[in-house]
């Protein structure tokens, strides 16, 4: 993906300034904070709030880098209250804080980096922190719902995709806000970009879902979704199916995926079943719908940037 050379020398400088951004007086707090910033990332939001910053006029550096510090500080803090609500005991390759240092620390030191976006959004303004608020309302609720599951009247599928929206889209869009906002990009510019950003979200947790089942060609660890039962959009479908010849793979997916010729059958069932060019379609259909918003900004090298990230969730899941 050609990403504009502004933008690079932005991302550059804000790899440190998140890292300072997370130190402490204290030597522990600050270890811990930056345990998962220190293990890298793809730095989406940040990239999200540089891109969509192009679209308005001129900006002040400092409150650009202050906005994508915002969003990144609040998906990584995420990340510490995730792990422990999953039990995951790897982030990016590294061992997790609550397997490092427990659940406490990890859910503090989450607590701690919120701590540090709000005062961060509070240098940007009222709107800011309003827009910060409702997202971060957002994030909490979909934790909420995820953690639930879904109710009687609720249909799995349906309930699946308002989770993402919540707990992926809502803070993706966020950070293609911020970017408009901080440059004064006109309210139609703004609408644009939140529609963009939102839909992206979901598109982006999608395509994972994908890839749990495909990823053998990917070089990710395959089925890690599907062994610890979470829902995924290929098994929501495949579980919707009234069709009597998907009993036995659906039985074999509710089932004990422990054992590693378990799970291997379950993968090999889903990646011939028709389901999966369905799951497929949906990704480049909700993909298509992102790119759709993006109509009424103006031509250049952030447009372009904005759409290829698009092409790139399709390839890949594909």
């Amino acid at each position: 993906m050609a990403v504009p050379t502004a933008v690079e020398d932005l991302l550059t400088r804000f790899e440190d300034a998140l890292l300072a951004e997370a130190f402490s007086d204290a030597p522990f707090v600050s270890e811990a904070a930056t345990h998962i910033i220190s293990a890298g990332g793809k730095r989406f939001r940040p990239l999200l709030v540089f891109l969509s910053a192009q679209f308005g006029g001129d900006v002040d550096e400092d409150d650009l880098i202050g906005a994508a510090l915002v969003v990144e500080l609040t998906h990584v803090a995420s990340l510490y209250h995730d792990d422990v609500m999953d039990e995951a005991e790897l982030r990016r390759g590294a061992p997790s804080a609550n397997a490092k240092w427990g659940n406490s620390i990890a859910i503090l030191v989450g607590d701690y980096l919120f701590s540090r976006a709000s005062a961060r959004v509070a240098k940007l303004g009222v709107e800011y922190v309003s827009l910060q608020a409702e997202t971060f309302t957002r994030l909490v609720q979909g934790q909420i719902a995820e953690t639930r599951g879904p109710g009687e009247d609720e249909k799995p599928l349906e309930h699946h995709l308002q989770v993402i929206a919540d707990k992926t889209g809502s803070l993706i869009a966020t950070s293609a806000v911020f970017g408009g906002m901080v440059s004064g990009a006109s309210p139609q510019i703004i609408d644009a970009l939140r529609a963009y950003g939102e839909e992206l979200g979901v598109v982006f947790q999608l395509s994972d879902d994908v890839i749990d089942i495909t990823s053998e060609e990917t070089g990710k660890t395959p089925g890690t979704d599907l062994r610890e039962g979470v829902p995924t959009l290929p098994t929501l479908m495949l579980d919707s199916s009234t069709n009597p010849d998907d009993a036995e793979l659906k039985s074999l997916i509710d089932g004990d995926l422990e054992s590693e010729d378990a799970l291997a059958a379950a993968l090999e069932g889903l990646r011939g079943h028709p389901v999966m060019d369905r799951a497929k379609a949906e990704v480049r259909r909700r993909a298509e719908l992102a790119r759709s918003h993006l109509a009424v900004l103006p031509e250049g090298e952030a447009k372009d940037t904005l759409a290829e990230v698009c092409t790139e969730l399709v390839e890949r899941s594909a």
